[in-house]
């Protein structure tokens, strides 16, 4: 195994955080890019604990079935833009949609039809369409298999073992065969992988329509999508109704974080939440090919700037952190408005900014990112009091965040996006500095001003 295991009783510094509780926290952002009512992640891996227990699993596989459930969707940010680019639309509420439509493929036929293009001109839209009708098949191989891929790089990164990493790799193949990426069957299939996908439709289907849809909905999978022994086994458990109480409990969370099985936690450290933190940056940056190593760099922006200002150098770890999981609210903004080429109209512009208090909200989860989750809310308001989303001004602002307001604004200046090429560093600089007293902190970007000018890093360089 690659990572370290400690007994549970060994960890009683405050230094030391469950992985169960930070991990279970971050799974909410996971939840947003997939469209799903918060918790699903959580509900979902309650339900494969309860699956798992009743085969009899031992707990070191409890234990990676436990962590595979609660990452499983760490890949789905990745294909966010392209099905925004083939269904010109809304990625998150057509995944949401799609999730529910059940097997039945004159439905789910109907359904690209009425749902792709919908906001788009009639020829723009009926090209789409086409599209998709002909190349179908290789287009849902090709969006499962970066997200497949992609979720397991990412459990890797986290120190997961090789099981935890095949499962999320192997969540969406099928019983019958028929699945995706590898086109596995049967017992071929890793055994979480299939408890996963089970688990995930019976809460989707759950959280839309109550017990009996979920019970249909695997019913009518089992023997193709399903292993008929795993549904079986869940049979057994959904007459218990104990079982759905628990699932409807406001607070699951809690108890989840609670049923990691005994024996076996990891310690998290300094440089293991450090690495979680650039994972879940990875996470976020894989949105969009527009912000792709924007966590990242801003991170290095603001520490570099940290130092600068005589920070001391747990700060500028702390600062770094903070800076990588700035935009994590970003994973609920759908990708057509993140990536549009061309101006906000008002509807937009309200779900843009509202990145910024998911962000808070998604980091207060984690009671050691609770600082953090200030930085998250607060780094698009402005000196002034002309920023978002609550119109702070002056000294209600942190310096730490202005830090990384600064950083983070260099960043989108210097590189490109949908509707302008990157600025040359100069550029940037030039246009920060107009708005230093109103926007920006003019001791933090002259701090950034200086750190650029002294370190070797590889900047855009625009005529």
């Amino acid at each position: 195994m690659i990572i370290d295991i400690v007994a549970r009783e060994s960890v009683k510094s405050s230094q030391n955080v469950l992985l169960s509780d930070l991990l279970g926290a971050l799974s909410y952002a996971l939840d947003l890019t997939e469209g799903q009512p918060a918790g699903h992640c959580i509900r979902a891996t309650y339900i494969a604990q309860a699956i798992g227990r009743r085969l009899g699993l031992p707990d070191l596989q409890l234990w990676e079935l436990y962590y595979m459930v609660m990452l499983k969707d760490l890949g789905c940010s990745s294909n966010a833009a392209r099905i925004c680019e083939l269904y010109l639309s809304d990625d998150i509420s057509f995944k949401q949609n799609f999730k529910t439509l059940g097997t039945s493929l004159p439905k789910i036929l109907g359904f690209v039809v009425s749902h792709t293009g919908r906001k788009s001109p009639l020829g723009e839209r009926l090209k789409a369409i086409v599209n998709i009708l002909k190349n179908g098949g290789e287009i849902v191989d090709e969006l499962i298999e970066t997200r497949c891929h992609r979720g397991a790089e990412i459990a890797a990164a986290l120190r997961f073992p090789r099981a935890v990493c095949e499962g999320i790799h192997a969540l969406d193949e099928r019983w019958n065969g028929e699945g995706r990426p590898e086109r596995r069957a049967g017992t071929a299939i890793p055994l979480y992988a299939r408890i996963a996908l089970l688990s995930q439709v019976v809460d989707v289907f759950h959280s839309a329509a109550g017990p009996q849809a979920a019970l249909d909905e695997i019913e009518a999978r089992t023997g193709h999508w399903f292993d008929p022994h795993i549904a079986n086994v869940f049979a057994e458990i959904a007459t218990e109704p104990s079982f759905w109480d628990e699932l409807r409990r406001d607070d699951l969370a809690q108890r989840v974080v609670g049923m990691e099985p005994p024996g076996s936690l990891i310690r998290v450290d300094d440089k293991y939440l450090d690495e979680i933190a650039q994972a879940f940056a990875q996470v976020i940056d894989s949105k969009s090919p527009f912000t792709s190593g924007h966590s990242e760099r801003v991170a290095i922006y603001a520490e570099i700037t940290a130092q600068q200002l005589g920070y001391s150098e747990a700060d500028c770890r702390w600062l770094k952190r903070a800076a990588l999981l700035h935009d994590i609210g970003k994973l609920g903004v759908s990708n057509s408005i993140l990536d549009k080429n061309g101006k906000l109209d008002d509807e937009e512009w309200i779900a843009m900014r509202s990145h910024a208090d998911l962000s808070e909200k998604i980091l207060a989860r984690v009671p050691i990112f609770s600082e953090m989750a200030r930085i998250g809310g607060a780094h698009h308001e402005k000196l002034d009091g002309r920023g978002y989303p609550r119109g702070l001004k002056g000294d209600e602002i942190d310096e730490r965040t202005r830090i990384v307001s600064v950083a983070d604004v260099f960043d989108a200046l210097t590189a490109d996006r949908p509707y302008r090429a990157a600025m040359s560093v100069e550029k940037a600089l030039s246009i920060m500095w107009a708005e230093v007293g109103s926007a920006f902190d003019g001791r933090c970007l002259a701090a950034l001003e200086r750190a650029i000018t002294q370190t070797e890093i590889g900047f855009p360089r625009v005529a």
